[in-house]
C-alpha cells in the first residue's frame, strides 16, 4: 500500500504561529516532520508491530494537533516567515585605548540579546543560543530555541526572549515555555513586554500592542519605513523609527505625541525619561511627553544605549566598536575602544557595563572611576576568557509537562474553551475564577488541570500570570 501522509498548518494572521505538522504512515512506520513554514523542519520516526497500531497512533497525534488549531493544507502554498537582522560591518574603534574587560564569553554568533540582574547575565545570539552566567563568570545554563533571539527582556519575575520564529519564550521555569505568537506578517524588530502587554516593532515601521493572551489590542502603521525601538511602561508604548520617536496609548492605540530625532537604532528608558540612539551619531534624551532634554554627542551611528540609575551616567555604544560614558548635562567622559566589536545591547549594573557584541561576545567591563582611569592612562586588566563546560546540554522548548498526583503547595489551574480557543481559569480556591491567566500556549489541553508554582495578579488588574514550573495534575 501507498503512504498515507497528512500535511497541517497553523498560520493566521490573527496572530497564531507559522508552522507545519506533517505525519506520514508507511506500513508500521509513522514519520512525523514539523517544524516553521518554509523550512525543511525536524523528523521522528516510530515503528509499531501492527499497521493498525501505526494508524492508530498517527490519528492521536492529528488530533492533537487539529484541537490546537492546525488545520489541512498544501505544502509551499504559505511563504517563509520574513527575517529582517541588522546587515553591519563593525569597523575598527578610533578610541586610543581599550576598556577595562574583566571578561568575556564568546556565544559562537552576532548578539542582540541581553539581561542582567543580581544574579545573572544573559546573552542570546543569532544562532538561537542564551548562555545564563553568574557574576562570577562562570557557565551555568543555557537553552536553545528555534531560531534567532532578537531580544531578553524582564517584565517582572518573567524573563522572555524573542525569537526570529515569531514566538516569545518564557525563560522562567526549568524550560522554555512558549508565552506568546506573533502573526506571521509581522517582520520583528524588536520587542518589550511590562505587565504582561507586549509591544512589537517591525522592518516596515510597524507598530502593535498584544494582550496576555497574543491578541492584538491594536496595531498600526508608524511615522517612518523602519523601527528598532519598542519600549513598553504602565501607560504608553514608545516607539522609534527611522524619523524619530512616537508614543502611543497602551490600551488603545492612540497616538501621544511624536518628537523627531533622526533615525532611532535603539531605545532605552527609564520612570520618566527615553532615550534614542540614533543614525546622526547622538543618543536623545526625551521626557515621556516628548519634550527634549538633553543630546550626546557621539562619533559615530549609535547602535545602543543604557543608563546608570536615573540617568545619572548615559553610556552609548556606537557602529566603530567604542562605547563612550557621558554625564547628565551632556559632557562627554570617556571613550574607550570595547576590544569586542560594535555594542549590539548594553546594561549597566553596579559599576560594570555589560554589552553584547557584533562578534557574539557578552563582555563586562569596569566602569568604575578608578579602573576607568586606569585605562585612560594605558593600564587595563587581562580579561578572563569564559567558556561553556565540555557537552554541556542545552534546554530546549518543550511541550512535555510532568504529572503529579497531588497540589503539594501549589495553585491549581484548569484548561477550558471559550469561543474556539484555549484558556486558563483558576480553580484553586481565594481566586478570581472568572479571571484568565497568562500561561504557556504549546501545553494548553482542553479539560485538563494543572499545578503551576503559583499566580500573580497583573498590576493593572483582570487577569493573572502563572510563574514557576508547571506540572499536569491527574
Amino acid at each position: 500500500m501507498p503512504a498515507d501522509t497528512t500535511y497541517l498548518e497553523l498560520s493566521e494572521d490573527s496572530g497564531s504561529a507559522h508552522k507545519f505538522y506533517e505525519v506520514t504512515v508507511d506500513g508500521t512506520d509513522v514519520t512525523v516532520r514539523y517544524g516553521r513554514i518554509g523550512d525543511r523542519g525536524q523528523v521522528k520516526q516510530s515503528s509499531f508491530t501492527t499497521t493498525d497500531k501505526a494508524k492508530t497512533e498517527a490519528a492521536k497525534k492529528i488530533g492533537e494537533k487539529v484541537r490546537k488549531g492546525y488545520a489541512p493544507a498544501v505544502p509551499g502554498g504559505r511563504e517563509r516567515r520574513s527575517i529582517s537582522r541588522r546587515q553591519i560591518v563593525s569597523t575598527r574603534s578610533t578610541a586610543s585605548t581599550r576598556a577595562p574587560m574583566l571578561w568575556r564569553y564568546k556565544s559562537g554568533s552576532p548578539a542582540f540579546g541581553i539581561f542582567v540582574d543580581g544574579d545573572v547575565c544573559m546573552v542570546g545570539n543569532e544562532s538561537g543560543l542564551i548562555t545564563t552566567l553568574s557574576h562570577d563568570a562562570e557557565v551555568v545554563q543555557q537553552f536553545r530555541l528555534p531560531d534567532g533571539v532578537k531580544c531578553l527582556v524582564a517584565d517582572d519575575g518573567w524573563i522572555y526572549a524573542g525569537c526570529d520564529d515569531g514566538n516569545v519564550y518564557d525563560l522562567s521555569g526549568k524550560v522554555p515555555r512558549l508565552a506568546y505568537r506573533i502573526a506571521p506578517d509581522i517582520d520583528i524588530y524588536w520587542l518589550d513586554i511590562h505587565d504582561g502587554v507586549l509591544g512589537v516593532s517591525d522592518s516596515g515601521g510597524g507598530i502593535a500592542a498584544l494582550d496576555h493572551e497574543d491578541e492584538f489590542l491594536w496595531r498600526r502603521q508608524g511615522h517612518g519605513f523602519s523601527a528598532w525601538m519598542v519600549r513598553c511602561d504602565t501607560d504608553a508604548v514608545h516607539h522609534g523609527h527611522s524619523n524619530g520617536v512616537t508614543s502611543y496609548d497602551w490600551r488603545t492605540g492612540r497616538e501621544l505625541w511624536n518628537t523627531r530625532t533622526g533615525p532611532v537604532l535603539f531605545g532605552w528608558q527609564e520612570s520618566d525619561t527615553l532615550y534614542a540612539g540614533t543614525a546622526r551619531r547622538q543618543v536623545v534624551e526625551l521626557g515621556k511627553d516628548g519634550s527634549h532634554r538633553q543630546t550626546y554627542s557621539c562619533d559615530a551611528q549609535v547602535f545602543s544605549c543604557a543608563t546608570a540609575e536615573d540617568g545619572r551616567y548615559v553610556f552609548a555604544g556606537d557602529s566603530s566598536s567604542s562605547i563612550y560614558c557621558f554625564d547628565v548635562d551632556g559632557t562627554r567622559l570617556w571613550k574607550l575602544a570595547t576590544g569586542c566589536g560594535s555594542a549590539y545591547s548594553m546594561q549597566y549594573r553596579d559599576e560594570s557595563l555589560y554589552i553584547v557584541t557584533t562578534d557574539g561576545s557578552l563582555a563586562c567591563i569596569d566602569a568604575g572611576e578608578a579602573a576607568i582611569r586606569s585605562a585612560v592612562g594605558g593600564t587595563i586588566p587581562e580579561p578572563i576568557d569564559v567558556k561553556a563546560p565540555p557537552r554541556m546540554p542545552a534546554v530546549v522548548p518543550s511541550t512535555t509537562v510532568e504529572v503529579v498526583h497531588d497540589v503539594a503547595g501549589g495553585v491549581v489551574v484548569e484548561c477550558v474553551e471559550e469561543a474556539g480557543r484555549l484558556r486558563i481559569r483558576v480553580v484553586s480556591s481565594g481566586y478570581h475564577g472568572d479571571w484568565q491567566v497568562q500561561f504557556p500556549k504549546g501545553i494548553r489541553e482542553r479539560g485538563s488541570r494543572y499545578v503551576v508554582t503559583g499566580v500573580r495578579e497583573a498590576s493593572r488588574g483582570g487577569f493573572y500570570r502563572a510563574y514557576g514550573d508547571v506540572r499536569r495534575l491527574l
